[in-house]
């Protein structure tokens, strides 16, 4: 029983063979795109957007960053890449992620009695190269319209 108890503890202590995985994304994954997004929120500050949210998320669906350009409201779907060409995460945003942004952006504007504002979608792709202290980032506004049986007009 002893015996038991001590290897049980042992093997909580050692760091395990393989990484930690929460869900479908490990624990670097999660810490990277927080980095980006983080690096996202900072261009556009510096560009003068206003950031009113980030991270909005429901459960259908979550938006990356929310910012005000004038009185324009932007949804900004935040692409990284570990390599140094940031076109190539821009274009992973297909068909069916703009009709789960323009849902989610739905659900937020009502939320937040938002309805009738004027709205856009932009894509933020940051490439972070190796060993890079500043990422290289590639900005797309008016991304794309919105998607869906619901669509907004702005």
């Amino acid at each position: 029983m002893a015996d038991a108890r001590q290897r049980a503890n042992s093997s909580a202590r050692t760091p395990p063979d393989q990484p930690v995985v929460f869900g479908r994304w490990s624990f670097w994954r999660r810490w990277f795109g927080q980095r980006s997004e983080r690096a996202a929120a900072r261009y556009l500050r510096k560009h003068g957007y206003r950031i009113l949210a980030a991270n909005v998320a429901d459960a259908l669906g979550e938006l990356d960053l929310v910012a005000l350009d004038g009185d324009t409201i932007v949804v900004v779907e935040v692409r990284s890449t570990s390599t140094p060409d940031p076109q190539l995460p821009a274009e992973s945003v297909n068909l069916a992620k703009q009709r789960k942004l323009t849902d989610a952006t739905l659900r937020f504007l009502a939320r937040h009695r938002l309805l009738g504002s004027n709205v856009r979608f932009d894509v933020l792709a940051i490439a972070w190269p190796d060993a890079a202290r500043e990422p290289t980032v590639l900005h797309i506004p008016h991304a794309f319209e919105a998607v869906g049986k619901f669509q907004m007009f702005s």
